[in-house]
This record gives C-alpha cells, sequence and structure tokens, in this order.
C-alpha cells in the first residue's frame, strides 16, 4: 500500500440520511460522479463505476455504517487507483453534516494522484451542490 493520501472537509446543510444517501446509492452518485453506476451500500459489496469505456472501475465496500462511514477499496480501475480506498466519514453538526473525504493507498505523488486531489475537490462541490439546491451538473461537464 501506498503512502499518500488525499483529504478534503466539507459542510453540506442537509440532514445525515440525504448525504450518507448521496455518497453510496447508485442513483444518487451519478448525479454527480459517475456516467452510470451500480452497488448495494453493504459491506463486502460490488460497486461499477463506468465513465466513458476505458473506465468503466469496480470497487468493493470495506466499510459501511449507515449514517455514519462509508468506503470503497478499488479493485478494478487505472494502475494508480487500484487498491485505493476512499471513503466518506459523516458527522452530525448544527443543522447539517460535516463530511471527511479521504483517498488513501496511493504509491506515488504523480500527475494521476496531483489531478484525482484536484478533481475530488471539484466533484465535492458538485455533491454539496446536488444535495443542497439539486443541482445536477451533466456528465460530459463534470471534471
Amino acid at each position: 500500500m501506498g503512502t499518500f493520501s488525499i483529504y478534503h472537509d466539507l459542510f453540506i446543510l442537509a440532514s445525515i440520511k440525504e448525504v450518507f444517501d448521496g455518497v453510496s446509492v447508485p442513483d444518487h452518485l451519478v448525479n454527480w460522479w459517475p456516467k452510470k453506476c451500480t452497488g448495494t451500500p453493504e459491506l463486502e459489496q460490488e460497486y461499477n463505476f463506468y465513465f466513458p469505456p476505458e473506465y468503466d472501475w469496480y470497487g468493493k465496500v470495506t466499510t459501511c455504517k449507515p449514517n455514519k462511514s462509508f468506503h470503497i477499496t478499488m479493485t478494478k480501475s487505472d494502475k494508480d487507483w487500484n487498491n485505493t480506498s476512499f471513503g466518506f466519514d459523516l458527522e452530525e453538526i448544527k443543522e447539517g453534516v460535516q463530511l471527511k473525504f479521504s483517498h488513501t493507498g496511493w504509491s506515488k505523488c504523480n500527475d494521476e494522484f496531483r489531478q484525482s486531489s484536484f478533481c475530488w475537490a471539484i466533484l465535492l462541490h458538485g455533491l454539496k451542490n446536488y444535495i443542497e439546491k439539486e443541482v445536477i451538473i451533466p456528465f460530459e461537464e463534470r471534471e
């Protein structure tokens, strides 16, 4: 496993269930991240994240605590992403949710790592706008 990690924190003005569903339910994921998605938010379940055909990726749920934590380890993806884990840890604060995002296990601080960190920041902003304002950015316009 690698030694490089990506971290982003954000506040989302919504219920914890809305945020958990937004990061774990395929019908919500497709509104801010992949073009198509299948999977069930349960431990050991497989997710398929489909972007264009050359990015038809798979991962396995390694943590699933409803309304608290959801993590996936990539099993079939880009060589830099394979065996990395990304996840969302949630905490209710005030009228909303503190979302702590992580993408760990990178073996190199290379161009893919840096680009992925940048893209995650933009995508998480899209997640926030999707949950708070029901804004869906067309897939072709996402980073």
